[in-house]
Protein backbone atom coordinates (compact mmCIF):
# COMPACT_ATOMS: atom_id res chain seq x y z
CA UNK A 1 0.00 0.00 0.00
CA UNK A 2 3.29 2.21 0.67
CA UNK A 3 4.07 1.92 -2.72
CA UNK A 4 1.13 2.52 -4.17
CA UNK A 5 0.54 5.75 -2.25
CA UNK A 6 4.54 7.15 -3.20
CA UNK A 7 3.73 5.76 -6.40
CA UNK A 8 0.27 7.82 -7.00
CA UNK A 9 2.10 10.83 -5.73
CA UNK A 10 4.83 10.88 -8.38
CA UNK A 11 2.49 10.24 -11.03
CA UNK A 12 0.34 13.64 -9.55
CA UNK A 13 3.09 15.47 -9.02
CA UNK A 14 4.50 15.20 -12.70
CA UNK A 15 0.78 15.07 -14.30
CA UNK A 16 0.17 18.34 -12.64
CA UNK A 17 3.71 20.13 -13.05
CA UNK A 18 2.99 18.95 -16.85
CA UNK A 19 0.02 20.83 -17.08
CA UNK A 20 1.23 23.94 -15.06
CA UNK A 21 -1.42 23.61 -12.31
CA UNK A 22 -0.92 24.38 -8.76
CA UNK A 23 -1.83 22.16 -6.14
CA UNK A 24 -4.64 25.19 -5.42
CA UNK A 25 -6.20 25.11 -8.87
CA UNK A 26 -6.10 20.99 -9.36
CA UNK A 27 -8.69 20.98 -6.06
CA UNK A 28 -11.23 23.12 -7.33
CA UNK A 29 -11.46 21.35 -10.70
CA UNK A 30 -12.18 18.51 -8.99
CA UNK A 31 -14.08 19.75 -6.37
CA UNK A 32 -11.88 19.24 -3.21
CA UNK A 33 -9.35 21.13 -0.87
CA UNK A 34 -5.76 21.65 -1.31
CA UNK A 35 -4.76 19.97 1.78
CA UNK A 36 -6.05 16.42 0.06
CA UNK A 37 -4.06 17.10 -3.00
CA UNK A 38 -1.08 18.35 -0.86
CA UNK A 39 -1.65 14.76 1.39
CA UNK A 40 -1.84 12.90 -1.54
CA UNK A 41 1.16 14.75 -3.03
CA UNK A 42 3.39 13.85 0.36
CA UNK A 43 2.05 10.23 -0.16
CA UNK A 44 0.35 10.01 2.92
CA UNK A 45 -2.60 8.64 1.16
CA UNK A 46 -4.63 8.08 -1.92
CA UNK A 47 -7.78 9.13 -3.31
CA UNK A 48 -10.64 6.54 -4.31
CA UNK A 49 -11.24 5.18 -7.55
CA UNK A 50 -13.98 8.26 -8.17
CA UNK A 51 -11.57 10.50 -7.87
CA UNK A 52 -8.64 9.31 -9.26
CA UNK A 53 -10.77 8.84 -12.62
CA UNK A 54 -11.89 12.22 -12.41
CA UNK A 55 -8.18 13.59 -12.57
CA UNK A 56 -7.19 10.76 -15.19
CA UNK A 57 -9.82 12.26 -17.52
CA UNK A 58 -8.43 15.65 -16.50
CA UNK A 59 -5.04 14.87 -17.33
CA UNK A 60 -5.72 13.21 -20.30
CA UNK A 61 -4.54 10.06 -18.99
CA UNK A 62 -6.01 6.66 -17.67
CA UNK A 63 -6.92 5.27 -14.60
CA UNK A 64 -4.06 2.74 -14.90
CA UNK A 65 -1.44 5.22 -15.60
CA UNK A 66 -1.76 7.25 -12.22
CA UNK A 67 -1.37 3.95 -10.09
CA UNK A 68 1.57 2.66 -12.47
CA UNK A 69 5.00 3.42 -11.43
CA UNK A 70 7.37 4.84 -14.78
CA UNK A 71 10.64 4.60 -15.48
CA UNK A 72 10.42 7.20 -17.63
CA UNK A 73 7.72 9.55 -18.95
CA UNK A 74 8.09 8.83 -22.57
CA UNK A 75 5.25 6.82 -21.76
CA UNK A 76 2.63 9.41 -21.39
CA UNK A 77 3.38 11.26 -24.61
CA UNK A 78 3.09 6.88 -25.82
CA UNK A 79 -0.10 6.90 -24.19
CA UNK A 80 -1.58 10.32 -26.28
CA UNK A 81 0.44 8.97 -29.33
CA UNK A 82 -2.03 5.59 -28.99
CA UNK A 83 -5.06 7.35 -28.46
CA UNK A 84 -3.98 9.99 -31.28
CA UNK A 85 -3.92 6.71 -33.48
CA UNK A 86 -7.26 5.01 -32.23
CA UNK A 87 -8.97 8.61 -33.17
CA UNK A 88 -7.38 8.34 -36.36
CA UNK A 89 -8.38 4.87 -37.60
CA UNK A 90 -11.90 5.29 -36.60
CA UNK A 91 -14.02 4.67 -39.64
CA UNK A 92 -16.19 7.91 -39.03
CA UNK A 93 -16.54 11.78 -37.54
CA UNK A 94 -19.04 12.11 -34.82
CA UNK A 95 -19.70 15.70 -36.14
CA UNK A 96 -20.33 13.81 -39.53
CA UNK A 97 -22.58 11.98 -38.58
CA UNK A 98 -24.74 13.72 -36.22
CA UNK A 99 -24.64 16.70 -39.50
CA UNK A 100 -25.82 14.17 -42.08
CA UNK A 101 -28.89 12.84 -39.14
CA UNK A 102 -30.00 16.55 -38.83
CA UNK A 103 -29.65 17.19 -42.81
CA UNK A 104 -31.94 14.34 -42.95
CA UNK A 105 -34.59 15.11 -40.55
CA UNK A 106 -34.78 18.76 -42.28
CA UNK A 107 -34.65 17.02 -45.62
CA UNK A 108 -37.48 15.00 -44.72
CA UNK A 109 -39.35 17.69 -43.39
CA UNK A 110 -39.07 19.59 -47.10
CA UNK A 111 -40.43 16.38 -48.95
CA UNK A 112 -43.51 15.87 -46.53
CA UNK A 113 -44.12 19.88 -47.57
CA UNK A 114 -43.24 19.43 -50.91
CA UNK A 115 -45.73 16.78 -51.53
CA UNK A 116 -48.33 18.17 -49.05
CA UNK A 117 -47.66 21.42 -51.07
CA UNK A 118 -48.87 18.99 -54.00
CA UNK A 119 -52.09 18.46 -52.85
CA UNK A 120 -52.30 22.06 -52.07
CA UNK A 121 -52.12 22.15 -48.39
CA UNK A 122 -49.19 24.38 -47.15
CA UNK A 123 -48.49 23.02 -43.64
CA UNK A 124 -45.52 25.06 -42.38
CA UNK A 125 -45.89 23.73 -38.88
CA UNK A 126 -43.79 20.59 -40.64
CA UNK A 127 -40.76 22.67 -40.24
CA UNK A 128 -41.93 23.70 -36.48
CA UNK A 129 -42.29 19.18 -35.85
CA UNK A 130 -38.84 19.16 -37.18
CA UNK A 131 -37.05 21.41 -34.57
CA UNK A 132 -38.19 19.15 -31.73
CA UNK A 133 -36.77 16.11 -33.69
CA UNK A 134 -33.53 17.60 -34.58
CA UNK A 135 -32.84 18.76 -30.79
CA UNK A 136 -33.74 15.16 -29.77
CA UNK A 137 -31.22 13.40 -32.10
CA UNK A 138 -28.82 16.12 -31.05
CA UNK A 139 -29.22 14.79 -27.25
CA UNK A 140 -28.91 11.19 -27.85
CA UNK A 141 -26.00 11.55 -30.08
CA UNK A 142 -24.08 13.93 -27.80
CA UNK A 143 -24.51 11.29 -25.22
CA UNK A 144 -23.02 8.81 -27.06
CA UNK A 145 -19.82 10.54 -27.90
CA UNK A 146 -18.90 13.57 -26.30
CA UNK A 147 -18.30 13.32 -22.42
CA UNK A 148 -18.96 17.36 -22.03
CA UNK A 149 -22.44 16.53 -21.43
CA UNK A 150 -22.67 20.62 -20.21
CA UNK A 151 -24.67 21.75 -22.87
CA UNK A 152 -27.26 19.10 -22.28
CA UNK A 153 -29.50 21.21 -20.16
CA UNK A 154 -29.75 24.21 -22.91
CA UNK A 155 -30.52 21.35 -25.65
CA UNK A 156 -33.59 19.95 -22.97
CA UNK A 157 -34.31 23.20 -22.51
CA UNK A 158 -34.84 24.27 -26.13
CA UNK A 159 -36.88 20.74 -26.85
CA UNK A 160 -39.26 21.83 -23.92
CA UNK A 161 -39.67 25.10 -25.69
CA UNK A 162 -40.18 23.61 -29.37
CA UNK A 163 -42.81 21.45 -27.77
CA UNK A 164 -44.54 24.22 -26.20
CA UNK A 165 -44.39 26.02 -29.07
CA UNK A 166 -45.85 22.98 -31.56
CA UNK A 167 -48.58 22.56 -29.09
CA UNK A 168 -49.78 26.52 -29.40
CA UNK A 169 -49.70 26.24 -33.19
CA UNK A 170 -51.29 22.99 -33.57
CA UNK A 171 -53.87 23.49 -30.46
CA UNK A 172 -54.55 27.35 -31.98
CA UNK A 173 -58.27 27.16 -32.35
CA UNK A 174 -58.58 26.55 -28.75
CA UNK A 175 -56.85 29.38 -27.69
CA UNK A 176 -53.76 27.59 -25.93
CA UNK A 177 -51.81 30.80 -24.44
CA UNK A 178 -52.62 29.37 -20.90
CA UNK A 179 -50.07 26.75 -21.54
CA UNK A 180 -47.62 29.19 -21.33
CA UNK A 181 -48.26 29.35 -17.61
CA UNK A 182 -46.63 26.36 -17.49
CA UNK A 183 -43.68 26.63 -19.47
CA UNK A 184 -41.79 28.73 -17.32
CA UNK A 185 -41.84 26.05 -13.93
CA UNK A 186 -41.32 23.07 -16.58
CA UNK A 187 -38.09 24.97 -17.79
CA UNK A 188 -37.15 25.59 -14.28
CA UNK A 189 -37.31 21.82 -13.61
CA UNK A 190 -35.28 20.73 -16.53
CA UNK A 191 -32.28 23.07 -15.68
CA UNK A 192 -32.39 22.38 -11.69
CA UNK A 193 -32.35 18.39 -12.74
CA UNK A 194 -28.97 18.90 -14.19
CA UNK A 195 -27.91 20.68 -11.21
CA UNK A 196 -28.68 18.09 -8.25
CA UNK A 197 -25.09 16.24 -9.32
CA UNK A 198 -23.25 19.40 -9.05
CA UNK A 199 -25.46 20.14 -5.35
CA UNK A 200 -24.33 16.58 -4.38
CA UNK A 201 -20.51 17.44 -5.15
CA UNK A 202 -20.86 21.02 -3.37
CA UNK A 203 -22.17 18.81 -0.09
CA UNK A 204 -19.36 16.39 -0.38
CA UNK A 205 -16.92 18.81 -0.66
CA UNK A 206 -18.04 20.56 2.69
CA UNK A 207 -18.17 17.06 4.17
CA UNK A 208 -14.84 16.51 3.23
CA UNK A 209 -13.65 20.26 4.72
CA UNK A 210 -15.43 19.48 7.84
CA UNK A 211 -13.71 16.07 8.48
CA UNK A 212 -10.07 18.17 7.84
CA UNK A 213 -10.60 20.56 10.16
Amino acid sequence: MEDLKLIFASNLINLRTKANMTQVELAEKINYSDKSVSKWERGESVPDVAVIKTMADLFGVTVDHMITSHDTWKSLDEEKEEANKKHRERHFSPEVVTLVAILGIWTLALLLFVIFWMLDYMLYIIFLAAIPATLVTLLVLNCIWNEDHRYNVWIVMALVLSLFVLAILVFFRYNPWKLLLVLVPAELIVYFSFKIKKGFKWLKKRKKKYQEK
